[in-house]
């Protein structure tokens, strides 16, 4: 899948997505690490094992992960969202690596491969989180067809890094919509 980055970027990158498979796992480390000794990729796809998330990963021509998403299809956990979006899938944990690949279409392509699973699993809309401070993604959000909704919250992950020591991360974020076919996205 090939996506049209804006005028002036560079080239698209060609990509084929896929739900992660367990022998991808080591290859994902290799060529596109986690932080410290957070097993990121290993999580994520143990989720996906257990039908809460697909993890979906881009690869470039070379057979080189590029790109991860994955579809959390209960949601965002924020109370703030359940509330208002209860049942609304997430798009979460959208990564292209290295960074010299960013805005070469990898990220709009994993995208509307999240959004195409969505659509077919039934659901209207799908969401997804933006931390203030990106202000790149939002407005690669934005530009394909997410709304803001004024749903505030605070995105809290943990990771481990290299010593052993558990770091808390609390970013401000908003929730972003789209709907999919015409769907209703719930209260705004």
């Amino acid at each position: 899948m090939t996506t049209t980055p804006p005028p002036g970027s560079p080239a698209p990158v060609p990509v084929h997505i896929r739900p992660c498979r367990a022998a991808d796992l080591d290859v994902l480390e290799r060529h596109m690490p986690s932080p410290g000794r957070t097993r990121r990729h290993a999580a994520r796809f143990e989720r996906q094992e257990q039908g809460l998330a697909t993890f979906l990963t881009a690869w470039a021509d070379d057979d080189a992960p590029v790109g991860t998403a994955q579809i959390l299809w209960r949601g965002c956990s924020a109370p703030e969202v359940q509330a208002r979006f209860p049942g609304c899938p997430e798009l979460n944990g959208l990564g292209i690596w290295p960074p010299e690949l960013r805005s070469r279409g990898i990220g709009t392509a994993l995208i509307r491969a999240a959004e195409e699973r969505v659509r077919a699993a039934g659901h209207p809309v799908i969401g997804l989180g933006v931390d203030d401070d990106n202000n790149q993604a939002a407005a690669l959000y934005l530009r394909i067809g997410y709304r803001e909704t004024g749903c505030r919250y605070l995105d809290r992950y943990a990771y481990v890094d290299d010593d052993g020591v558990r770091h808390e991360v609390v970013d401000p974020a908003r929730f972003l919509v789209k709907e999919l076919d015409g769907g209703d996205p719930g209260p705004v």
